[in-house]
């Protein structure tokens, strides 16, 4: 074992003072920024009364949105006629057309009306004196025939009595609202209702078999008109889904986020060339430009959608604009430090020969930049397409504005779900091109 005398130590503590002699920074710095994230995140807990939130935030509602996002519901009503007899209403937009006769509906020979909410295990009886309920293992009669629904019995927990209705919790399955004179059934089934067919389509509620022996070889439904392009038509107008609409917006989403990332990356160019100390030696000009793209920046996009769509109404123009200013100013930025950055030595070099300024940019300059710029660009198309959904909620046009009128109802959560699905595949393609493109470019591997 090596033993180290004491002239030795101050040696080797002269000559690495930075080890030996650790200021107050280096020696405390980690856990003075724990500690200051730390009062930092109690702060943000005071600011924002995040106890006080979460106890109050209704969630509950996340379940049932989610729910709807995968499902559907059919609402038979049963109203009890003076006669005794029970009369079958479906809501105006039912998802099972204008005559249903659904298998879970069972007529009964007594004139009752079984309905089936989820197979044997959860069902609803129907009739002129009482409305039994069966849930959980156990059936429940609630009396209708009185001035008020009375249930016969204790009341489960599933089940909540009111002064004029009695309404039961039968989970996702859905539930019954029961009166003196009415029975309201909500049933839920899983998937998207009429996702291919509308109810007013001659294809609708055929099965799949019959649907493609019509197309192929069956008999015209319309004699102007081929089975496949009527087909076709149903599937592209469907009056529930709006299918055709839903793919332009999309379409038109995919064009603003291009258009508007072509003009700001054609714009931004040569203004960054301008702004570029190293390129234009005129200090006044390169600060009026930079604090130009600077104001563009800082004005976020869908600000700028607000401005456009008042200036030029709502639209996919409002929309590109929007995207047109904001980039040229994340562009000019990138671009002109971007030139900045680059190595002065192989312009110097062409220069030095007496080439031109045009030769001496596209030699010395491009060779260096373009596969920067490209990769940048690609970057911020990649992002618009996601911003070009955001500012379409506020009326410059796309898919986003028809997602927020989706979600405005509080009622077509399976159609959102639907435009969120294709968003995301949208966003995913673009990804994974604009990520093989700059590596390409940038002659790296893709991971």
């Amino acid at each position: 074992m090596t033993v180290i005398d004491a002239n030795r130590m101050h040696e080797i503590e002269a000559r690495y003072p930075e080890y030996f002699h650790r200021s107050f920074r280096q020696r405390f710095g980690g856990l003075m920024i724990l500690i200051a994230t730390l009062l930092y995140s109690l702060y943000a807990v005071w600011f924002f009364d995040l106890p006080k939130l979460f106890a109050e935030a209704h969630w509950e509602r996340v379940g049932i949105y989610l729910s709807q996002w995968v499902s559907y519901d059919v609402q038979p009503e049963f109203r009890i006629e003076d006669d005794g007899s029970i009369d079958i209403r479906y809501p105006r937009f039912s998802p099972l057309g204008d005559n249903p006769h659904p298998d879970w509906l069972v007529n009964n020979p007594d004139g009752s009306i079984t309905v089936s909410i989820s197979g044997t295990s959860r069902s609803v009886t129907v009739s002129k004196s009482e409305t039994i309920v069966t849930a959980h293992g156990v059936s429940v009669p609630v009396e209708v025939s009185s001035g008020a629904p009375k249930v016969i019995g204790p009341v489960p927990g599933w089940m909540t009595v009111y002064d004029d209705n009695v309404l039961a919790d039968l989970g996702f399955a859905g539930n019954v609202s029961i009166s003196v004179d009415r029975v309201k059934i909500r049933k839920r089934f899983i998937g998207w209702a009429n996702f291919i067919f509308d109810t007013q389509s001659s294809f609708f509620d055929k099965p799949v078999g019959e649907v493609v022996s019509l197309i192929v070889s069956g008999p015209r439904i319309k004699p102007d008109q081929s089975n496949l392009s009527l087909a076709f038509d149903d599937i592209w107008n469907n009056s529930e889904w709006q299918h055709g609409d839903v793919w332009t917006k999309l379409f038109q989403t995919i064009v603003m986020a291009f258009l508007g990332t072509l003009l700001g990356a054609l714009t931004a160019f040569p203004l960054a060339f301008l702004a570029a100390r190293n390129i234009t030696p005129n200090r006044l000009l390169n600060q009026i430009l930079k604090r130009f793209f600077d104001f563009l920046r800082s004005v976020d996009m869908l600000i700028w959608a607000l401005f456009l769509t008042r200036a030029f109404g709502p639209g996919p123009l409002a929309g590109s604009g929007a995207i047109f200013l904001t980039e040229t100013g994340t562009l000019g930025k990138l671009y002109s430090e971007g030139l900045e950055n680059i190595d002065d030595k192989p312009r110097e070099g062409i220069k030095s020969t007496g080439a031109q300024t045009v030769l001496v940019h596209r030699y010395g300059i491009m060779p260096q930049i373009v596969p920067v710029f490209v990769s940048q660009t690609l970057y911020q198309w990649e992002s618009n397409v996601r911003g070009a959904t955001i500012i379409g909620a506020v009326g410059a046009g796309g898919i986003g504005l028809k997602l927020w009128e989706a979600m405005r109802t509080n009622a077509n959560w399976e159609n959102v779900a639907y435009m969120v699905i294709l968003i995301l595949i949208v966003v995913f393609i673009f990804d994974t091109a604009s990520n093989a493109l700059r590596h390409r470019l940038m002659g790296t591997k893709a991971h």
